[in-house]
């Protein structure tokens, strides 16, 4: 199976990096390898990416004690989590650990089951800790109860700061050979609000396989998610993206809002405030 479809192929062309992505490519396997599996029952979270019964894409968070998310083979995962999944749809996931900055990728096809869902992986592969904030955990405030979900179709003046204080995002997206889900961070601000429908952030050098960005050649459906890491609450927003490629290798993602869910204290975790990646770029405010 090749590791990259032709939207990936596509952008590495563009962007000059063919070569350095057959190399990094050759790390995407379909198994999961005991350091794999290792890691990802020490994990109390993982971002689903995937697109709903109707078809609009979303990246969720799911919670649990450390083993919710565990290998039942060399090739499964299994999910404990009442977020439903369509039968044999394709699925991105993303465990990332703040605390290590330490972050695994497994993307394949769910079947629901009794516990929650089951991944029968197709890629499985490690990212760098670039751009990836480190905290600590702090002790699960099991106390809240998540609130009600607060549905929109544009960002609110409150989402609007939300988005443009976040140091961290996750990105859903779909193609017609599978799914991916992905992080994208930076320095505050890294993610405009151009509008209450509109969002942008600059495209960072990253490990050059460009899943994401080769997913929107062909298919412009995304999901992001963004999380307050201090009281657990969750902004997902689905829609449409596209990137815009400049001078000397720059480019820039524009969302487009659809749909919003908002949930006070989705999340029972509690991390504390963030030590900035040394990798994050500077912003213009930054320097100001």
């Amino acid at each position: 199976m090749n590791a990259y479809n032709k939207g990936s192929l596509a952008v590495q062309e563009r962007v000059g990096v063919r070569e350095l992505a057959a190399h990094v490519g050759r790390s995407i396997t379909p198994g999961i390898r005991p350091v794999a599996a290792a890691f990802l029952e020490h994990q109390p979270m993982l971002v689903l990416g995937a697109a709903d019964a109707e078809g609009h894409v979303w990246s969720t968070l799911l919670t649990g004690a450390p083993g919710f998310v565990r290998a039942t083979g060399p090739h499964t995962i299994s999910v404990a989590t009442t977020i439903p999944v369509v039968d044999g749809a394709p699925v991105g996931t993303i465990a990332l650990d703040p605390r290590t900055r330490r972050r695994m990728r497994l993307n394949g096809i769910a079947r629901p089951s009794a516990r929650g869902f089951t991944v029968d992986a197709e890629q499985v592969f490690s990212n760098c800790p670039k751009y990836l904030q480190k905290r600590e955990l702090y002790a699960p405030d099991l106390a809240t109860p998540a609130g009600v979900a607060r549905r929109g179709a544009a960002l609110t003046p409150d989402q609007e700061r939300f988005v443009r204080a976040a140091d961290t995002f996750f990105l859903a997206t779909v193609a017609p050979d599978g799914a991916d889900a992905s992080h994208r961070g930076g320095n505050p601000g890294f993610v405009r609000v151009d509008s209450p429908t509109e969002l942008s952030w600059r495209d960072y050098p990253g490990n050059a396989m460009f899943l994401s960005l080769g997913n929107l050649e062909s298919d412009g459906r995304a999901g992001l998610l963004f999380l307050d890491w201090s009281t657990g609450t969750t902004l997902q927003l689905s829609g449409h993206a596209h990137t815009e490629y400049g001078l000397e290798g720059a480019r820039t993602t524009r969302f487009r809002v659809e749909r919003t869910v908002e949930i006070p204290s989705a999340s029972p975790l509690r991390w504390s405030r963030p030590e900035y990646s040394p990798a994050n770029p500077s912003l213009p405010q930054d320097s100001a």
